[in-house]
Order: structure tokens, then sequence, then C-alpha cells
């Protein structure tokens, strides 16, 4: 029972929102349409203005870090002798 109860636990939301999909509901609908009148109402002052050019920033270093600073390690040394 156990088993079951750990497969249906997470499939709960899940049912839950196909339920509400099925009977014509759409959660979080007026919430989009909120975020895009409000995205369309920012849209209309920043138009009046051209978006201002930034040049790419150069690299700060060309130190190797993360991975390829392990495989340069790696690289440096020699293999081990056999035993």
């Amino acid at each position: 029972m156990t088993e079951l109860g750990a497969f249906l636990f997470p499939a709960v939301p899940l049912l839950g929102l196909l339920a509400m999909l099925l009977f014509g509901r759409y959660p979080g609908c007026e919430a989009i349409v909120r975020l895009s009148e409000r995205i369309a109402a920012r849209q209309g002052t920043i138009r009046d203005a051209p978006p201002p050019v930034s040049l790419p920033k150069p690299p700060r270093s060309f130190t190797p870090r993360g991975g390829l600073l392990i495989a340069l390690g790696l690289a440096q040394r020699p293999p081990p002798l056999a035993a």
C-alpha cells in the first residue's frame, strides 16, 4: 500500500490540474492576462527612446578555470611509474 501511496501522492496535483482543464477552468488565466497588460503598458513608454547600444565586455583574464584548469594540471604531470 505504501508503494501505491508513494506513486499517487506526487500525481495528485497533476490529476487536479487535468480535472480543472477538462471542466474548462484554466488556472492562472487571470494572472497571465494581468501580466500581459502590465508588459503592454510598460512597452508603450519604452518605445519612445531607442535602446542604448552596449559593446560586449572583453574577458577579465585568460587564466584557465574550472574543468580546463583540472585538464591542464593533469596533462602536465607525467604518467605514474610502474610498480
